[in-house]
């Protein structure tokens, strides 16, 4: 370990040697963790870091003045849609998807850096509960999916197939993980297959250029964003394990979708049908105000551009046909295929431009205490795995049905959106619908017939409790042997003891 010396005169390189500032009132352990946490931050790079989330904290908000001029809605030869045009095509997409999956040549990718702070809990989102009658966690719901889609592709070819999970955690949420699968059997998969990889961590920055002790004897540090990725790609080695396992087409999603369908057939086969090397599932955005990215292009070049850079102007566009123009909501799902991911990590992180976050930082104040801001004191630099975009050289977006496929958990529910309720009646009203489209008939508590409602408000509860296990039905297939022409009483919870049951 270098001295406090040498790490002081590499702290004044970067003009934050005030992060040393109570060294000499800490323990001899405390004091050996923080000069060894400092030894690992390279002098210039910190120097650069800190330089550059004041700079951009700076920079006025709002969308650059030229944007609108140089935005583009994507061409329709790029945009594929998974419920519009062709049933045929869509079934030979859905076909090529299986046959990728059962040649164990797609892997799933889990983003699960983040913390479950907004959420109101102190441990990873994956691990939280809606509130199903199930009571199964994101987590479990994924993993089922999971062993679903292996089940489903390798029926269809007569072989078993395997869908390796990577997850790459930070330092604040794979201690946690690791433990949740292990203590949960991983869900009935092969541990050997799911692989868990930590990103890499920044400290936050003040607003004049410095970085924030946490305590007296840590830097405040954060996760350096989900487009942190690519650089954790290439520190473990993960497309070596890729590689190796002969993976050669990755979705990639976050924790947060409580319908996220996990190795898509239908999206991996039209990507790869279309020769994609990356691809974006998208949804219709709700009203043209809606707080997520425009998948688009700019100068010609697909990328996503934040809702804050937008102008309402702009926002509110209209097509021919009388919708927005700028329609296509990023949903944080992706598809890649390993040599794309390869070239970037290889070639081309070192020219993703980070983000800036501005966040209530825990901190220490002149005299060490600790501190908890109740404004936004510090900033995060982030990138998100989305910046890749403009580097395709075959991108391709994939619009999907937002109540089929993206309900975020992002707030607790004093929030009016995105919260464990918004999450819990979506998919209890997915698989509502499923069962009323296999046959299934639901009566209330006086034996009358409840109404068969297909579409309902989004803030409305399902006709009927009905939960189905993804180990049952990925997306709604083979619903018919259990439930044509049954009476339920509902909750109805399908299972597979109840499936078993319930086969003629």
């Amino acid at each position: 370990m270098a001295s406090e010396a040498d790490l002081r005169a590499r702290l004044q390189r970067a003009s934050q040697e005030h992060l040393l500032r109570f060294c000499a009132e800490l323990a001899p352990e405390p004091r050996a963790a923080l000069l060894a946490q400092l030894e690992a931050l390279e002098p210039e790079a910190l120097r650069q870091h800190c330089q550059r989330a004041a700079a951009a904290c700076a920079r006025p908000p709002g969308p650059p003045p030229d944007l609108a001029a140089r935005l583009q809605p994507l061409p329709l030869e790029r945009v594929g849609s998974a419920s519009e045009g062709d049933p045929q095509t869509r079934r030979l997409w859905e076909e090529e998807g299986f046959h990728q999956i059962a040649l164990n040549k797609v892997a799933v990718l889990l983003l699960a850096g983040g913390q479950g702070t907004r959420l109101g809990v102190t441990y990873p989102k994956g691990m939280y509960q809606v509130g199903l009658p199930s009571q199964k966690t994101l987590y479990q719901l994924q993993a089922e999916r999971i062993r679903r889609v292996e089940q489903l592709a390798g029926e269809r070819y007569g072989t078993r197939c395997t869908v390796p999970w990577y997850i790459m955690t930070s330092e604040f949420t794979l201690e946690p993980t690791a433990k949740f699968f292990k203590e949960h059997d991983f869900f009935h998969l092969d541990p050997n297959n799911v692989i868990m990889f930590e990103q890499r961590m920044l400290p936050a920055v003040s607003f004049d250029g410095k970085a924030i002790l946490e305590r007296k004897d840590k830097v405040a540090m954060a996760p350096d964003g989900n487009g942190g990725l690519y650089s954790a790609l290439e520190d473990h080695q993960i497309l070596e394990d890729m590689e190796r396992r002969g993976v050669e087409f990755v979705h990639v999603y976050c924790v947060d979708n409580i319908l996220v369908r996990l190795a898509d057939p239908l999206f991996i086969g039209f990507c790869v049908l279309r020769g994609a090397d990356c691809g974006a599932k998208v949804v219709e955005k709700a009203y043209p105000e809606e707080p997520v990215g425009v998948v688009c292009q700019v100068d010609g070049v697909p990328q996503v551009v934040e809702y804050s850079e937008i102008s309402p102007e702009v926002a509110q566009l209209r097509a021919p046909g009388g919708g927005l123009l700028y329609n296509a909501g990023n949903i944080c799902n992706h598809f890649f295929t390993r040599d794309f991911l390869r070239t970037v990590t290889r070639e081309l992180e070192p020219l993703l431009q980070p983000h800036v976050a501005v966040k209530k930082v825990p901190c220490v104040d002149e005299h060490g205490n600790p501190v908890k801001p109740l404004q936004p004191n510090g900033i995060k630099m982030e990138k998100f795995v989305f910046d890749v975009l403009p580097f395709a050289k075959n991108f391709m977006a994939f619009q999907v049905l937002r109540e089929e496929e993206f309900s975020p958990l992002k707030n607790a529910d004093s929030a009016d959106r995105d919260n464990p309720s918004t999450s819990r009646r979506a998919l209890l009203a997915q698989h509502c619908r499923w069962a009323l489209r296999a046959g299934a008939r639901f009566l209330d508590v006086h034996g009358a017939q409840l109404p068969e409602q297909l579409s309902l408000p989004g803030s409305a509860e399902p006709p009927a409790i009905c939960e189905i296990s993804p180990l049952v039905s990925y997306a709604g297939e083979g619903l018919e042997k259990y439930l044509r022409g049954r009476e339920f009483r509902p909750p109805l919870i399908l299972d597979e003891a109840m499936a078993r049951e319930l086969r003629p």
